[in-house]
């Protein structure tokens, strides 16, 4: 509208939206409403799918010297109905005042939550503070979740089936795993693998196959999903790279060698049990799993002699890469104060506030300045694999399961050449990304 010509009822409207859009902004700085005291902030309800005792016990430990932090409550929800239940709460209007976010559910939550200004939380602090990973929680225009805590891939291995074969550490790179598949891989007389090397080349007996799967692409150069010049977001999985390399096809090569009776390093199959269960029962030398998981696997085998590393890499790869599930807090749109929600949020992502959520639950924190401080033990694997850790935007967790295991089974099954089968999964997401 040229203002030269508007009517003075149009410049009062254009003012009034001006000094909206001020008082908004002031809002989310923290100008507005004084300082930021238990009787400003209020009651703020958040949800997630984390351990309730724990995130209970250190905000309990956190109210101690913070008022502010007396009336958060937090609830833990089932993960398997949590964006059911949280769409279904948010519409009757009794959702939480924040809620937890994965770097797998943005794409799909985008339009339920707040978007923070940059001029509230700039893009190079947040950058600055946060791991990498943490981007997938930016917009061209905002941050629409506050990163608090990683769950990495990690590697277990069995030191007694190493030991037996020699090996005294773990694999650091990719290309050492096919020579420990030949010794280490213990096969009967008619081929039956009866002691595995490694759970790579099937999708439903192996955890974490997709989150595997990206690794790999990433650690080859690629991505699954990205942004194109217009800010869309895209499938990539059967891009290629500038040296014309295509690091889905790499990636699903080297993943599915494992499940070929033909190959010396012959490893898996679909007939298998769960890979989590044949590493606790100490048939399998090498388990990828999540850093959450190790509570879990001295449960199950509290005799198993095993340790943690890295994940392996590509030797020659220009970047190291793990998978990470990041957490993260959001505002929902229909927060009842997100103003005093973006406060809290804010304290629980202090370097005191993560770290301590980190050792409660098990993970790591997304803060450059809490990994930058070396730690003992697991905690250190975790550590560095937490700093290294990327992820991407998926369209739907679950239908991308099922176009993920689809892929793996074609090429096994010899349905689909490999690259065919990869270009159907590329496009496949694309569908799911409405392109």
């Amino acid at each position: 509208m040229d203002s030269s010509k508007a009517t003075p009822f149009q410049l009062f409207l254009m003012a009034g939206f001006g000094i909206f859009a001020v008082i908004g902004l002031l809002f989310f700085s923290g100008v507005l409403g004084g300082s930021s005291s238990a009787k400003d902030i209020g009651p703020i309800h958040v949800w997630g799918t984390l351990d309730e005792r724990a995130m209970t016990t250190v905000i309990r430990t956190l109210a101690e010297n913070d008022d502010t932090l007396r009336q958060v409550t937090y609830e833990q929800k089932d993960a398997r109905t949590y964006d059911y239940d949280l769409a279904n709460a948010l519409a009757s209007g009794a959702g939480p005042d924040l809620f937890m976010l994965t770097q797998d559910q943005v794409f799909s939550q985008q339009a339920k939550i707040v978007t923070v200004p940059f001029d509230s939380l700039p893009e190079q602090t947040f950058q600055s503070m946060f791991i990498d990973e943490s981007q997938l929680f930016l917009t061209p225009t905002g941050v629409l979740a506050i990163p608090l805590v990683v769950d990495p891939l990690v590697l277990y291995w069995n030191k007694d089936m190493l030991a037996a074969q020699g090996y005294a550490a773990a694999p650091k790179y990719w290309e050492e795993v096919f020579k420990m598949a030949e010794k280490l891989t213990v096969r009967d007389d008619a081929g039956t693998v009866q002691k595995s090397t490694i759970a790579f080349g099937s999708f439903d007996n192996v955890r974490h196959a997709k989150e595997i799967l990206s690794a790999l692409v990433m650690q080859a150069g690629g991505e699954i999903t990205g942004r194109d010049v217009q800010g869309r977001v895209v499938s990539q999985l059967s891009a290629k790279t500038a040296a014309a390399v295509q690091p889905g096809d790499s990636a699903v090569r080297f993943f599915t060698t494992f499940a070929d009776p033909s190959k010396n390093i012959y490893s898996w199959n679909r007939s298998m049990p769960d890979s989590l269960l044949a590493f606790t029962s100490g048939d399998l030398a090498l388990y990828i799993g999540t850093a959450s998981e190790l509570p879990l696997i001295k449960a199950q085998n509290p005799n198993l002699n095993f340790a943690i590393a890295q994940l392996p890499q590509i030797q020659v790869a220009k970047r190291s890469v793990s998978f990470g599930r990041l957490y993260g807090l959001a505002i929902p749109k229909a927060a009842r104060n997100p103003t005093a929600a973006f406060t809290i949020a804010k304290k629980l992502a202090t370097a005191e506030a993560t770290t301590q959520l980190a050792t409660a639950w098990g993970l790591a924190s997304s803060r450059r300045d809490v990994l930058a401080k070396p730690v003992d033990g697991a905690d250190e694997i975790f550590r560095l694999d937490a700093i290294i850790s990327r992820g991407f935007l998926d369209p739907d967790a679950a239908k991308t399961d099922q176009v993920f295991r689809a892929m793996i089974n074609d090429v096994t099954s010899g349905s689909l050449k490999l690259s065919d089968a990869v270009q159907r999964a590329d496009k496949e997401i694309s569908n799911l990304l409405g392109l």
